[in-house]
């Protein structure tokens, strides 16, 4: 899946959404590693601009610390939507994005919680109160 659907039925003329494409190669990835982070309770959140206002990329990372297969995919799970949910209307354009699962504490956080930390995490990145 190379794009994310962020638009509802009915929803197709939103300007304000931005459109979000995935990081699938470990060259972006890379590049994203000595970007801006911030870290919250339940995953890290990596930002670099790529100095083109064009679309805004994410991508999603556990490592075998956050457990066998089953549990980082169902990390990852949470991590695509609350950034499906989140960054069209908050992230910026232009701008990669890496949300990095955390051990034990991805899986479980409450849905709300996530989506509240990764809105205080972007908040934090972007410089606003």
């Amino acid at each position: 899946m190379s794009e994310f659907n962020n638009s509802k039925s009915g929803d197709h003329g939103s300007s304000d959404l931005l459109v979000l494409e995935s990081l699938k190669q470990r060259k972006d990835f890379l590049r994203l590693a000595h970007a801006k982070r911030v870290h919250s309770t339940s995953f890290v959140l990596q930002a670099r601009d790529r100095g083109d206002a064009q679309v805004l990329r994410v991508g999603f990372t556990c490592s075998k610390k956050v457990g066998n297969a089953v549990a980082r995919n169902r990390a990852k799970r949470r991590l695509r939507e609350i950034a499906r949910l989140i960054l069209p209307r908050f992230g910026q354009a232009g701008h990669d994005y890496v949300l990095i699962g955390r051990a034990n504490v991805t899986a479980t956080t409450k849905f709300t919680a996530l989506q509240d930390e990764l809105l205080a995490a972007l908040r934090k990145l972007q410089g606003k109160p």
